[in-house]
């Protein structure tokens, strides 16, 4: 079983722990690490996309962040990001090239399996610059299908017209911009 630590509005934790199922049942706020990996092509920003396989309990087959992660309890938001970059894209990853972006929190209500979900996050998101091409990401196939890379543009405006499936919140990417020099 996997458990969370129960955090307050700054993600600070208030002592309490629940597991995965019950926070997304019963809506407790915890914490997610979130990491946006984009790269300079031909002069154009480009942002990494990955697409969540079928089977995942919550917006399957959509394209979402980069990387990311529920923190487990007891852990911080940069151990536990540089921990879902080895997993899910077999990338080593030192603290000091992770850019914080900032504190993002979200609330989502919807319905996946017949139960209902209620994903209450407080997300560290932080930005990190790499180069390599999409085949060179080593993938977790349980959790990725596929990643793929987008202008970031294209990707933003996909994202506000809801033009292709995904799980992307608008504001997270625009928590990016100042950061794309």
């Amino acid at each position: 079983m996997e458990y969370f630590d129960v955090v307050d509005e700054n993600g600070i934790p208030t002592g309490e722990t629940v597991e995965r199922t019950e926070a997304h049942r019963l809506g407790y706020r915890h914490r997610t690490a979130h990491v946006w990996i984009v790269r300079h092509h031909h002069g154009i920003v480009q942002i990494l996309l990955q697409k969540r396989c079928k089977d995942k309990d919550s917006f399957p087959q959509c394209f979402d962040i980069s990387s990311a992660g529920h923190i487990p309890a007891g852990v911080d938001y940069i151990p536990s990001a540089i921990r879902e970059l080895e997993e899910e894209l077999s990338l080593i990853v030192a603290p000091e090239e992770l850019i914080d972006c900032g504190l993002k929190r979200l609330t989502i209500k919807e319905n996946f399996h017949g139960d209902p979900f209620i994903d209450r996050q407080v997300s560290r998101v932080f930005l990190l610059w790499r180069d390599l091409e999409e085949e060179e990401f080593l993938v977790q196939k349980e959790e990725i299908d596929c990643v793929l890379w987008v202008d970031f543009a294209v990707c933003k405006e996909a994202v506000r017209n809801n033009s292709i499936p995904n799980c992307i919140d608008l504001e997270e990417l625009e928590m990016l911009e100042e950061h794309l020099q």
